[in-house]
């Protein structure tokens, strides 16, 4: 059997393999992710995003085994950061899922960042898509924890849940733009501490600018005592039904489609740029009179585009 095969057929090595091919960027990978595209669309995809620390990655824990015991299905990409010193990455994050690891209803993937910046990897949307078509029936995407820039995860997610913990800052730290702008549901996560109601009132309170028709609940929770996560996976079925009742889901996967097939064009004209060994002695030529003032950026760049 051919890995496309393997893979309608809930084959996990299969995935698996095939999350390291789109990494890789293997042509074969694509090939696959072209012939079966079809089947993507079912899944209901979480992104999961919040500062280092909040406990993104034992909050996703709890949900996924809140969703296990609905019997549904679960597939989970975690991504770490890249060292941009050595390339390596740590891939830390499935230590606090180990319980999942050997749940055969579960599909847990670590990814590195690879220097790509917004808290994704690049092959993010590519494992995405393959977990869709190996039929599980939530996807939860838990990102790097960058900070405030970090909203690439709203271009690949139906629902974002963003997770707060008190003691991060000052007041103005719940009004940031951006960051804060992207969640759909928000957590206070160890909701014991002191604090953690100021944390959440200052949230909700910022709530009160949201002019759509769907006001993000605020919910507090204990993720490791598994304290507000039932209501916290609530919210999130409620968030799906809303948008599908309303036919934003339908708006908000066309509006990611088009940044996707944007960053894959953005991509493969890079790939144009820089695969030819002509074309790379001549960026490295154009950087070298850059540098000296003997041409400026602006012109360098059009001139790399006359080229191809």
């Amino acid at each position: 059997m051919d890995l496309a095969e393997r893979l309608l057929q809930g084959d996990k090595r299969a995935v698996a393999r095939l999350i390291s091919m789109a990494e890789n960027h293997d042509p074969e990978a694509v090939e696959i992710l072209k012939s079966l595209f079809s089947k993507t669309g079912k899944a209901h995809v979480i992104g999961i995003t919040g500062p280092p620390g909040a406990g993104k990655s034992t909050l996703t824990d709890k949900l996924a085994k809140a969703i296990r015991k609905e019997g549904k299905t679960v597939g989970i990409i975690a991504v770490d950061p890249t060292s941009p010193f050595t390339g390596g990455s740590i891939l830390g994050d499935r230590v606090r899922m180990n319980d999942l690891s050997t749940d055969p209803g579960v599909f847990i993937r670590s990814m590195g960042t690879r220097g790509h910046l917004g808290g994704l990897s690049k092959a993010t949307q590519a494992a995405v898509k393959i977990l869709d078509i190996y039929g599980v029936d939530y996807i939860f995407i838990e990102t790097v924890g960058v900070g405030q820039s970090e909203v690439d995860i709203a271009k690949n997610a139906d629902t974002t849940l963003m997770v707060m913990v008190p003691g991060l800052g000052d007041d103005i730290q719940a009004i940031k733009a951006g960051i804060m702008e992207i969640g759909d549901v928000f957590a206070v996560n160890k909701a014991d501490r002191d604090g953690a109601k100021r944390t959440a009132r200052e949230i909700d309170m910022m709530l009160d600018f949201n002019h759509s028709d769907w006001r993000p609940p605020v919910q507090m929770v204990i993720a490791v005592d598994n304290e507000g996560i039932d209501e916290l996976l609530g919210h999130l079925k409620d968030h799906k039904k809303h948008m599908e009742d309303t036919g934003k889901l339908q708006q908000r996967r066309t509006l990611n489609s088009r940044l996707e097939i944007i960053d894959l064009v953005q991509e493969n004209l890079m790939r144009m740029i820089l695969d030819k060994s002509k074309k790379e002695e001549m960026i490295n030529q154009l950087a070298v009179d850059v540098a000296v003032r003997k041409t400026d950026p602006y012109t360098a760049s059009e001139s790399i585009l006359k080229e191809i």
